[in-house]
């Protein structure tokens, strides 16, 4: 009788394994998928974070229609690192009208983001395609959101926007995120070691 439990419960362990593979795969498209805007105050202070608003503002504002009609991540970043320099331009202006004399800077980077949730959907934990604005020092809290498909722009957060860059998988995992919240935080601790490791 015990060899028989010990059977069933490898058994039952393998199935599990396996089902999480598949998930991670599907988590792997999501991230690959995607380019998220990465916004970081130049301190914790109530007016480095309320800048840091005035700056998600302005970029986002700024980038409005930039990604109509990309259909791939790589596209996105090839229009985002063209319209850099103007993007930097917007940030700086709007720091020097609040009255501060902080630099901005920016960069398209691959960034490692715990699970995230958003209006349309949650995010699995993971590396990401970001473009992240320094404010300063960059070391207050940050502000992300989704820049393709352009979720940061309230019109486009629906399940349209992300069906036409994901796959079916893909997307479910997204848009519905709830039936699968105890495997993103698998995922995240696995994220999180791998991380650790590299």
């Amino acid at each position: 009788m015990k060899r028989w439990l010990k059977a069933v419960c490898g058994a039952v362990m393998i199935c599990m394994v396996l089902s999480l593979c598949g998930f991670a795969g599907d988590c792997a498209v999501v991230r690959d998928s995607v380019v998220r805007l990465h916004i970081l105050a130049n301190s914790d202070s109530d007016e480095d974070q309320a800048l840091k608003l005035r700056v998600r503002d302005a970029v986002t504002a700024a980038g409005a229609g930039l990604l109509d009609g990309v259909t791939t991540r790589e596209e996105a970043e090839t229009r985002l690192q063209t319209a850099l320099p103007q993007l930097i331009e917007t940030a700086q202006q709007c720091v020097y009208e609040a009255g501060f004399s902080y630099p901005v800077t920016a960069e398209l980077t691959t960034m490692y983001f715990g699970t995230r949730a958003y209006d349309s959907g949650t995010f699995p934990a993971g590396r990401y395609h970001a473009v992240r604005f320094s404010i300063g020092e960059a070391r207050g809290k940050n502000w992300w959101c989704v820049m393709y498909p352009p979720l940061c722009v309230s019109a486009s957060t629906d399940k349209a926007a992300l069906s036409d860059v994901m796959s079916e998988d893909a997307c479910k995992i997204v848009c519905d995120a709830p039936r699968y919240v105890v495997r993103f935080k698998v995922v995240e601790w696995f994220e999180t070691i791998v991380e650790w490791l590299t």
